[in-house]
């Protein structure tokens, strides 16, 4: 059961580095550092797209983007955060 925990960690822990790719890669392209019609750019961004907007669809509803600034990403990582932590602490030591 510990393996099936450390799994979720890793899962987790790899969606977190995937919103933070899809921030960074959104900045490059607002800015024109890269071309957003670019094939690799495109393709790289059409998946973390689809790993992530359904996961921040729901927030985005409720914290609107503040002068441009898309807060959502910053909420989901604090609270995939706050489940890693939650999970640690009384989850993974409780179990055999």
């Amino acid at each position: 059961m510990k393996a099936v925990l450390d799994i979720v960690f890793i899962v987790l822990e790899l969606f977190v580095w995937v919103l933070i790719a899809q921030a960074i890669l959104s900045w490059l392209i607002a800015f024109n550092v890269l071309n957003g019609r670019n094939q690799v750019v495109s393709t790289i961004w059409r998946f973390t797209e689809t790993v992530t907007d359904p996961f921040l669809r729901p927030i985005r509803r409720v914290v609107r983007p503040f002068n441009g600034l898309d807060l959502a990403p910053l909420v989901l990582i604090l609270l995939v955060y706050l489940i890693r932590q939650v999970l640690v602490h009384y989850v993974y030591p409780n179990v055999f």
